[in-house]
């Protein structure tokens, strides 16, 4: 099969992993690495033995089809629109845009080229999520009527060299942990129909504990603790905390209720984990794993972590002529559940989304095994 090439611009810290984990999927081949600062990109290059170019020949370079954008978030839109403009495809980081109005532009834009945008997270692809999905598919849960999700700690000024923009419009939790979570729920349950919220700051500003700038002092510009109500078009409510004002809490990552049972997820920034399960007894046991390659433990810490499993099936989507999981579709919801979330905690009503999508294909233990080289 002859591979796609793909091209990288932004060598931050996650381009390691997306450079350490390419290999592991067929049809992709990273070929060219930019930066706008060149000399980031000549390290990874030199690191991962790949080219390394100015960010405006990596868009003409004739041997990259598909182009990550891996830049800050608030360089996401004007980056992947660069990418569409140029001709090729695009796969971007979360979350894709910062607004619902610029997701419609690269929409339309991808639209009128012919071209496709997928976005991670591409987490719920792991095997313990997929598991899950299955176990709901079954009918195991019956009809899920309610749950729950939490995301919560302490932000990221403890452990991130450069911060800042965590704190900054555009980050925050809900932006920036909260995909993970939406994205697994679309998977589980299925599009939002509306959402209402309440956010919060603890803080103006924070202190840096992480080298090289501890004690510097950064500003807080944006809600750090943020508790929404989604209503699904199925009819399920969820309840989604997203807080960095929290020093430590014992809720779930996520768990779902339905009429026969209550389903208990890991954490959905993670491939794999424990998922638990109880029927009308009221007792929960363990779910034996089953044998999905996206849920073997392949990483520093024991962890399970196949980043670019959603670029490869957009790839092979491209191949086969059919939907992506990680389509623009579900991303575009996705920012509109995150960004109503806001304007809710803001105006302090309920709002009803105006973007849909359907779940995505299942990916089972035999799917997943076709991605892999």
């Amino acid at each position: 099969m002859a591979k796609t090439g793909i091209g990288i611009i932004g060598c931050g810290n996650i381009s390691t992993a997306y450079l350490r984990l390419a290999p592991l999927f067929k049809g992709v081949e990273v070929r060219a690495v930019a930066d706008m600062n060149l000399a980031a990109a000549q390290a990874r290059g030199a690191e991962f033995g790949v080219r390394a170019q100015s960010v405006e020949d990596l868009l003409a370079n004739p041997e990259v089809e598909v182009v990550i954008n891996l830049t800050i978030p608030g360089a996401h839109f004007a980056v992947t629109r660069a990418i569409l403009e140029a001709g090729k495809h695009a796969y971007s980081e979360k979350p894709l845009v910062l607004t619902l109005d610029e997701g419609l532009e690269l929409r339309d834009l991808a639209a009128a080229r012919g071209l496709s945008v997928g976005c991670a997270p591409d987490t719920f692809l792991g095997g313990a999520h997929q598991q899950a999905r299955a176990l709901i598919d079954e009918g195991r849960l019956g009809r899920i009527t309610a749950g729950g999700a939490a995301v919560m700690g302490h932000g990221m000024e403890h452990w991130h060299p450069n911060p800042d923009f965590f704190f900054l419009p555009g980050g925050g939790p809900i932006l920036d942990m909260g995909p993970y979570y939406i994205a697994n729920l679309i998977n589980l349950i299925g599009p939002v129909k509306r959402v209402g919220a309440l956010t919060s700051m603890a803080e103006t500003e924070r202190t840096i504990s992480s080298q090289p700038r501890a004690g510097e002092k950064i500003p807080v510009k944006t809600p750090t603790n943020i508790h929404a109500l989604l209503e699904f078009h199925n009819g399920a409510t969820v309840n989604l905390s997203a807080s960095w004002d929290v020093w430590h809490h014992r809720r779930s990552h996520m768990e779902l209720y339905g009429t026969e049972g209550t389903l208990y997820l890991p954490d959905p920034n993670f491939f794999g984990g424990t998922v638990e399960i109880a029927g009308r007894d009221g007792e929960a046991s363990e779910v034996a794993p089953w044998e999905h390659p996206f849920g073997v433990t392949n990483f520093e810490g024991g962890r399970a972590n196949y980043r670019t499993a959603g670029l490869a099936d957009m790839v092979a989507a491209l191949r086969e002529g059919r939907d992506a999981r990680c389509s623009l579709a579900r991303t575009l919801h996705g920012v509109e559940v995150m960004t109503a979330c806001l304007k809710s905690g803001e105006t302090g009503g309920f709002i009803t989304l105006g973007t849909t999508c359907t779940r995505p294909a299942a990916l089972g233990p035999q799917e997943a095994r076709a991605l892999l080289a």
